[in-house]
């Protein structure tokens, strides 16, 4: 990408994914409050029930990612990491490819929410994953930064699992421990981590693959 065209390509996906991704984020909270409110349920439970979605999640911190460039704020230190954002970049993937390959049969959205569900789940993924190609500087990753990159998500399924074992709800069908019991989601959650290990391992090659070329090329 050009920096010195008219228009900042770098910046502009920054701004896109910002814009698109906070739009999203509101819009799929304010859609399920009212979708909660209407079935009766208390804020408690519809607050924890939207903040236990991986695309939920996963969304919020590509947020605070643009929101670290755009903003010199000590407390947004974390999300500047390479380790961070290139750990993003294997999360985000997963999302796409687990909802488009797994989840996107299963329901049927219409309306707003399904607007809310192709930005989420497609659009900001896509934006987020061309400025991590394009625009962030590459050449910080190790092997060893691996395992931690991991750890997020196993720390994201412990939670789930034990939120689910506390009020009998879990997010996804593939971790419903009460419809598949508990040896049938551990062996998903494998299976999903080594998925992830494989999107995380590409993504480590990829980070120095574009630090080589952009050398080879001063």
């Amino acid at each position: 990408m050009n920096p010195r065209a008219p228009v900042n390509p770098r910046r502009l996906l920054v701004w896109l994914g910002l814009f698109f991704g906070s739009v999203a984020l509101v819009l799929q909270f304010t859609l399920s409050m009212q979708l909660h409110a209407a079935n009766g349920r208390d804020l408690p439970g519809a607050m924890g029930n939207f903040f236990s979605y991986y695309t939920i999640l996963t969304n919020i911190v590509l947020v605070l990612i643009y929101l670290s460039l755009v903003l010199k704020a000590k407390w947004l230190e974390p999300f500047r990491s390479p380790v961070t954002r290139a750990m993003m970049a294997a999360n985000i993937a997963l999302v796409t490819l687990f909802v488009y390959f797994v989840l996107r049969h299963l329901y049927a959205f219409e309306g707003l929410f399904d607007l809310a569900d192709r930005m989420l789940h497609y659009l900001c993924p896509t934006l987020y994953l061309l400025w991590w190609l394009f625009a962030q500087p590459h050449g910080g990753l190790k092997w060893l930064s691996l395992p931690i990159m991991l750890l997020p998500t196993l720390i994201y399924f412990i939670y789930i699992i034990a939120r689910g074992a506390w009020v009998q709800e879990y997010p996804y069908p593939v971790i419903n421990v009460i419809d598949l019991g508990y040896p049938q989601v551990l062996l998903n959650a494998v299976l999903m981590t080594i998925g992830l290990a494989v999107l995380t391992a590409i993504v480590i090659l990829l980070d120095g693959f574009i630090a080589r070329r952009a050398v080879a090329h001063d």
